[in-house]
C-alpha cells in the first residue's frame, strides 16, 4: 500500500479488508490483547505500550547498532523533516556509552598502574593487625607503607611521612629478601594535576609540590613540617634516621 509519509508502497503488519488497522484500534484494542496473552504488562517505566513505542524502539537500535546509522541516515528513514525530532529517538543504550568512553581513553589517561609488595608472612602470623606493615607500594625511589595509599593526596608527589620507606635502606633491603613476598599490580585514578605531574614533568610537578606544601600527609605533618625536622633547628639538613612506618 502506498505510504503516505515516503510516497513509496510499502507492506503494513496490520490490515483489515484491504485497508490499514487504525492506530486508535492497535493501541486500545490490539496492543493490549497481545500484551495479555504474552503476560506483559500493559506499561512500563516509560509509561503505556504503544505503536509509537515499537517505531522508538527500532531507531533506537539502528542508532547503537555494530554499525550505526548516523542522525542523518536515521532521520531520513524516519521521514522527520526535523533533527531535533530524531534526537529524541537516538537514545544511547548503557551499552554504547560504556564503550564510546572506553574508546575515548579516559581511563588509560587517567589511571596509573603500580606495583604493590605484599607480605604474607606477615597477614599471616597476624602482625598486621597490630599495625606492623604488610602492604608496601613501590614509589620508585622508594616505598609507601600507607595502607589507603590511593587515598594520599601526596601519593604522586611523595612527602617523605614517616610511612615512606627508601631503597637501599636495611629494612628495604630486609623486605625485599623475603621469601613470602607476593608482588601484584594496582591501578591508582590520578587527579588533573598528578596526571600533569606525570605527563608535562617538572614544572607541572612543581606545582604541585607547591599547591600541597600545607596539606597534611597521613601522619598529620605537612610537607613543610617535615623539611624543617630534616633541616634541623640551625636550617642545616641534616641526616635523620630511616623512620618507621606506623599504623
Amino acid at each position: 500500500m502506498l505510504d503516505r509519509r515516503s510516497g513509496e508502497h510499502v507492506p503494513f503488519l496490520f490490515c483489515y479488508r484491504a485497508k490499514p488497522i487504525p492506530k486508535e484500534y492497535l493501541n486500545r484494542r490490539l496492543i493490549p490483547t497481545l500484551c495479555r496473552k504474552a503476560g506483559m504488562p500493559l506499561q512500563d517505566a516509560r509509561g503505556r505500550i504503544t505503536s509509537h513505542r515499537a517505531r522508538a524502539t527500532i531507531a533506537s537500535q539502528l542508532y547503537n547498532a555494530k554499525e550505526p546509522m548516523t542522525l542523518f541516515e536515521l532521520q531520513a528513514w524516519l521521514g522527520h523533516r526535523s533533527a531535533e525530532t530524531t534526537q529524541y529517538y537516538a537514545r544511547l543504550t548503557p551499552t554504547t556509552l560504556a564503550q564510546a568512553y572506553s574508546d575515548a581513553g579516559y581511563f588509560a589517561r587517567n589511571m596509573r598502574t603500580i606495583e604493590v609488595l605484599i607480605d604474607r608472612e606477615t597477614v599471616e602470623q597476624g602482625a598486621a593487625a597490630t599495625g606492623t606493615p604488610w602492604q608496601y607500594f613501590d614509589l620508585g625511589h622508594g616505598y609507601c607503607t600507607y595502607s589507603f595509599f590511593e587515598q594520599c593526596p601526596h601519593r604522586m608527589a611523595c612527602a617523605r611521612c614517616d610511612f615512606y620507606l627508601p631503597k637501599g635502606s636495611t629494612q628495604s633491603q630486609l623486605l625485599e629478601a623475603k621469601a613470602h613476598l607476593q608482588r601484584i599490580l594496582a591501578s591508582i585514578p590520578l587527579t588533573e594535576e598528578e596526571q600533569a605531574a606525570v605527563e608535562e614533568g617538572a614544572e607541572a610537578l612543581e606545582r604541585l609540590l607547591e599547591r600541597l606544601a600545607d596539606v597534611p600527609t597521613p601522619t598529620g605533618q605537612t610537607p613543610q613540617q617535615l623539611e624543617q625536622k630534616a633541616r634541623g633547628p640551625d636550617g642545616i639538613r641534616v641526616a635523620v634516621p630511616t623512620p618507621v612506618a606506623r599504623r
